[in-house]
């Protein structure tokens, strides 16, 4: 009997310890997936209450027990009439789903959607203190009236001229000078790179006096061109990401390129930008969502000139009466990250390979 004990003993360990590792790695798989998930939860909960505050009536807001979706009070129509519904608690200890007729302190007339030919009968007990019923109801009507209230197609209209411009203003320089960087041997390269990359440590609003009195002294201020031609000057970050794809890519598809006779910029147009599209998609998508959101540069240099607003500039009027019209402010905050929101969605495969490469091997 104990040569059978040990022998069965000794057959069950070896399973129990290989499925131990497997019970482990399960474990770990599932700790770090949902410490990714509430961190991700955290992450969103600011755009899904403006998402949900966009879809609710004012009302809603300021209701005592109202849900925290999109919501409309549930109501009975009784002799052509729409009356609210309420749970109302009973004497044994249930509660009854009534419509609330005519409201009073201590109690209050109501009639029961399940037996209307009952009528209208008297309950005790303050009606303020029952609960609501409510249904599923989006209020769509607060993106209708943002759209009237708000100049919308002029609004979009400016920032996709402001955002478009500068986008390619900034394609066109910063892949001139990541390329001058990444393939050319100037003295104090180095040292001009570590200045250029430097500056990404200087806030705008340091800058933007001495800006202003230059712009203002050439005549730009009130127009676009303070917020368009910088754009054409190349900018520390997006030169940075760029200079470190095109290091990745070897030099030996460039002297066989100088083989077969192609100058520097045959070279750039030929090899350096198809291989790198990756990187210059996220520099566009990093650098149009830049220009869609500036608020604080057109807000000075426009000059109250509302009819060269970008969508930033335009809604922020409108959202500062959020407390008093939130779902219609919040509606105004949708519409302004519609497309932004879907330009990444469309490119975001190409956007995620130009951060890990740039970001990672480099």
């Amino acid at each position: 009997m104990a040569t059978s004990s040990v022998s069965h003993g000794s057959s069950t360990t070896p399973i129990y310890r290989r499925f131990l590792p497997i019970l482990r790695e399960g474990l770990s798989m599932i700790g770090v997936t949902g410490l990714g998930l509430l961190a991700l939860l955290i992450f969103l909960l600011p755009l899904g209450y403006v998402l949900a505050t966009a879809f609710k009536l004012d009302s809603q807001m300021t209701t005592v027990g109202a849900p925290l979706w999109p919501a409309a009070p549930s109501t009975y129509n009784y002799e052509g009439e729409d009356y609210p519904l309420y749970n109302v608690p009973t004497e044994d200890g249930s509660t009854r789903r009534l419509a609330l007729v005519r409201p009073f302190r201590e109690n209050s007339d109501m009639v029961d959607p399940a037996h209307p030919e009952e009528g209208v009968f008297n309950v005790k007990g303050r009606w303020r203190t029952w609960d609501a019923i409510y249904k599923f109801s989006p209020n769509w009507k607060n993106f209708t009236d943002a759209w009237d209230q708000v100049n919308f197609p002029r609004l979009f209209r400016n920032s996709l001229v402001l955002a478009g411009v500068g986008t390619i203003g900034t394609l066109i320089s910063c892949i001139l000078v990541a390329y001058g960087f990444t393939r050319f041997q100037l003295p104090g390269k180095n040292i001009l790179f570590v200045i250029l990359v430097s500056t990404i440590v200087l806030p705008p609003q340091a800058t933007i006096i001495p800006l202003y009195i230059l712009f203002n002294k050439l005549g730009w201020t009130g127009t676009w061109l303070p917020l368009l031609v910088p754009a054409f000057f190349a900018n520390a970050y997006d030169v940075f990401l760029l200079r470190q794809y095109f290091m990745s890519i070897p030099k030996e598809l460039d002297e066989a390129a100088m083989l077969d006779g192609a100058n520097p910029l045959r070279i750039l147009v030929s090899i350096i930008i198809p291989q790198s599209v990756p990187a210059i998609t996220a520099v566009t998508i990093f650098h149009f969502f830049f220009v869609w959101n500036q608020y604080f540069e057109p807000l000075v240099y426009l000059l109250g000139n509302e009819k060269l607003y970008p969508v930033s500039v335009g809604i922020g009027q409108f959202v500062t009466t959020f407390s008093t019209y939130p779902g219609r402010s919040a509606a105004t905050a949708v519409l302004a990250m519609l497309l932004p929101a879907v330009m990444f969605f469309l490119a975001q495969r190409q956007f995620m390979q130009g951060i890990v490469v740039t970001g990672v091997e480099k």
